[in-house]
């Protein structure tokens, strides 16, 4: 990865600094979720955020959440799942674990439900965002157009992030003009990824945050294999060093934006 191992070598920005605090704002925790949360904790990882893709996945992060003091609960469904609607998302969202509507958004690039569908439900869930005064969590590939005229139709929730940020200077500009924050994944730490290192240069550090997306995506040098939390450092080891900043200052920040954003700041 272009400019990661040489600011990575040093102490100040090792990404393995113990006395650094993460915060993994998107995860998907599966079976072997309570040793996952605990190399987390080890590896100084403060709070993660479990996401849901349908129903069923939203009421089993709820359920992970309730006994995790430091892991919170996303509902919504993916644009993968439109096809089977809505039908019980909005009842879970009162519960005290949940912080956000989604994952929701468009997926041009699978079409595993139909591009109709897709629309309707990602609609639905801008809506229900915007109802409830909560953060909406975008999923969007190859559908930039399409996903920034559903947000200026139906409004752009105050408090928005497009997760797995993919794309270049051009759409970060048009998410931060929107008011969203990105969330950048193990992808900045892939070679190829010089587009996405630039859109992270651009980027305010008070609208970034970093995530997982475990167990997809894991980083370099972890790449193949399964990721998780505990390796969210190298994410933002290497948003730091497209950025030009120091690892401390990055993890600092984007740990308290995922707090602002999630309405976590009162949480202990």
């Amino acid at each position: 990865m272009r400019g990661f191992d040489e600011r990575g070598s040093g102490e100040q920005n090792s990404p393995e600094r113990v006395d650094l605090t993460w915060f993994d704002n998107h995860c998907h925790l599966g079976d072997d979720a309570e040793d996952v949360i605990a190399r987390a904790r080890v590896a100084g990882v403060s709070g993660m955020v479990n996401v849901g893709t349908d129903l069923e996945g939203s009421r089993a992060a709820i359920a992970l959440a309730r006994s995790h003091p430091d892991v919170w609960a996303t509902v919504g469904v993916h644009p993968h799942e439109a096809r089977h609607g809505m039908d019980g998302i909005a009842e879970l969202l009162g519960d005290d674990t949940v912080v956000a509507v989604g994952e929701a958004g468009l997926d041009h690039h699978y079409d595993f439900s139909p591009r109709r569908q897709q629309a309707d439900v990602f609609a639905a869930q801008i809506a229900l965002a915007n109802e409830r005064s909560m953060p909406l969590v975008i999923h969007t590939r190859e559908a930039w157009e399409e996903t920034f005229a559903a947000l200026d139709v139906e409004g752009v929730p105050a408090r928005t992030v497009f997760h797995c940020f993919t794309g270049g200077v051009d759409e970060a500009g048009a998410c931060l003009e929107r008011g969203a924050l990105l969330s950048f994944s193990g992808i900045v730490t892939f070679g190829a990824a010089d587009d996405l290192r630039a859109a992270a240069a651009a980027c305010p550090l008070d609208r970034a945050m970093v995530e997982t997306d475990s167990p997809y995506l894991a980083p370099v040098p972890h790449r193949g294999r399964a990721n998780e939390p505990a390796y969210v450092a190298l994410v933002g080891a290497a948003v730091a060093a497209a950025m030009g900043r120091d690892v401390a200052e990055v993890a600092t920040a984007t740990s308290a934006n995922a707090r602002r954003f999630y309405g976590l700041d009162q949480d202990s």
